[in-house]
C-alpha cells in the first residue's frame, strides 16, 4: 500500500506515526487539537489487509458523538484505498442496524465500549483477528465509568499485536491499563502546551455588565461569525438560551446527553453543512468532535472544571487554523477566571464595551 505523506505533521503524530508503523505500544499524552486521530490512523490504514474479511482494528471511545466522528474521519481518509470498510458501533442506535452492518465484514471497528460488550455478549462480533487496538480519548472513558468493559474488551483481543493509548492527561486509570496490557518497550509520548502544538486562538474575556444574551450576539454580529458554538453548564440553560436566540431571529439549535441520539446526529450534521450558524451545547460536544470552520466559542458559562476550558475552546482553531473564543464572567467569578487562566496557561484579552457599544480591549489582562 502507498504511504500517505502529510505537508506538516504535529509533534503527536510526528512521534506516534512512526512507532505505530513499528507495530510499537504507544502511550500518548496530547492537548486537545494536535491531531491525535491522524496519528493513530495512518498506521491502522496501512496495515489493514484489504483481502482480509475479519475485524482488523479496534478503536474504543468515551461517546457516541467521537465515535462517529473517528469513523468519518477514517473513510475520508481511505477514501481511494480499494476493499477497506469502517462501521461505527455506539448505543443509541438500533442495534439491529449494526449488526446488518457488521455482515459487510468492516476490517476496522469504531465503538463505545458499552455497545461493544453487547454485541461480544450477542456474539454478533469477533475480535480473534484484531491486531491493533486504540483507545482514544482514554483518561475520559476510563473517567466515566468503563473501566471493567474495556478491560474485559482488551481481554478478548488475545492476537492484539500493539496498543495505543491516546489521551489529553495520564491519569492513574490510564497508567494501570498501560501496566497491565501494554509491552515494556511501548513508546511514551508527552506533547507539552507549547506553541507550535497548541490550536491558535485568540482568547478573550468579557466582563457581563447588561443582557449576556444580547452583548454576546453584539459580538456575533459585528465580527461577522457564521458557525459559533456557545457552551452551557446546565441542559436547562441550553433550552432556554436556544429558544431565546431563535426567538430573536437567530438560526440556532443545542445538544445535550438528554437529546435523542438520532436528534444530536441530525444537528450536528446540519450544523456542519452551515444550516444552522449557533450551535448551544453542554460540555458533551466539547471533547472528540472536529467540526471544521468553526468561527469562535463562547463560554456562555464559566466550565466547572479548569479543563473543560481548553476542551471547550479546542473546537476552534482546529488543524492550526486561527481561532477565537469568548468567556463571559462577572465580578464575582472573577478569581474562577484567574484561576481558569492560571491552570491552563491561557492569556485571555479582558474587553468591554465603550460608551458607543464597540468592544474594545482593557488596559490590563484577566
Amino acid at each position: 500500500m502507498q504511504r500517505q505523506r502529510l505537508s506538516a505533521m504535529t509533534t503527536v503524530q510526528a512521534e506516534a506515526i512512526p512507532a505505530l508503523l513499528d507495530w510499537k505500544d504507544v502511550i500518548a499524552k496530547a492537548p486537545t487539537g494536535t491531531g491525535k486521530t491522524i496519528a493513530f490512523a495512518i498506521p491502522i490504514l496501512e496495515h489493514i489487509d484489504p483481502d482480509d474479511k475479519c475485524i482488523q482494528a479496534l478503536i474504543l471511545c468515551p461517546t457516541r458523538e467521537l465515535t462517529l466522528q473517528i469513523c468519518d474521519e477514517i473513510r475520508k481518509l481511505s477514501l481511494y484505498l480499494q476493499g477497506i470498510r469502517t462501521v461505527a458501533i455506539y448505543g443509541g442506535q438500533k442495534i439491529d442496524i449494526q449488526m446488518k452492518a457488521l455482515k459487510q465484514h468492516p476490517q476496522i471497528v469504531v465503538a463505545t465500549p458499552g455497545r461493544l460488550k453487547d454485541h461480544l455478549d450477542r456474539h454478533t462480533i469477533r475480535l480473534d483477528c484484531v491486531h491493533t487496538v486504540v483507545l482514544d480519548e482514554a483518561d475520559r472513558m476510563l473517567d466515566m465509568g468503563f473501566v471493567r468493559d474495556v478491560t474485559r474488551i482488551l481481554d478478548r483481543t488475545e492476537n492484539r499485536r500493539h496498543l495505543a493509548l491516546m489521551s489529553a492527561t495520564i491519569s492513574r486509570e490510564v497508567m494501570d491499563i498501560a501496566w497491565v496490557y501494554q509491552k515494556e518497550d511501548a513508546v511514551e509520548i508527552r506533547v507539552q502546551d507549547v506553541e507550535d502544538d497548541k490550536p491558535p486562538i485568540e482568547q478573550y474575556s468579557i466582563e457581563v455588565r447588561g443582557n449576556k444574551t444580547d452583548d454576546m450576539l453584539r459580538v456575533i454580529r459585528t465580527k461577522h461569525y457564521h458557525k459559533v458554538i456557545i457552551f452551557c453548564n446546565t441542559k436547562h440553560l441550553v433550552h432556554r438560551l436556544t429558544k431565546n436566540l431563535v426567538a430573536k431571529g437567530c438560526r440556532a439549535d443545542c445538544i445535550h446527553g438528554d437529546i435523542q441520539q438520532s436528534t444530536r446526529e441530525r444537528v450536528m450534521a446540519t450544523f456542519r453543512k452551515g444550516g444552522i450558524d449557533l450551535l448551544v451545547a453542554t460540555d458533551v460536544a466539547a471533547r472528540g468532535l472536529d467540526i471544521s470552520g468553526v468561527d469562535a466559542v463562547f463560554n456562555y458559562d464559566i466550565p466547572n472544571e479548569n479543563e473543560y476550558y481548553l476542551h471547550r475552546i479546542g473546537r476552534t482553531g482546529r488543524a492550526k487554523q486561527q481561532g477565537v473564543s469568548y468567556t463571559f464572567f462577572t465580578p464575582f467569578d472573577a478569581p474562577r477566571l484567574k484561576e481558569i487562566a492560571k491552570y491552563t496557561k491561557s492569556q485571555m484579552v479582558p474587553l468591554y464595551f465603550d460608551a458607543s457599544n464597540a468592544l474594545v480591549p482593557r488596559p490590563t489582562a484577566v
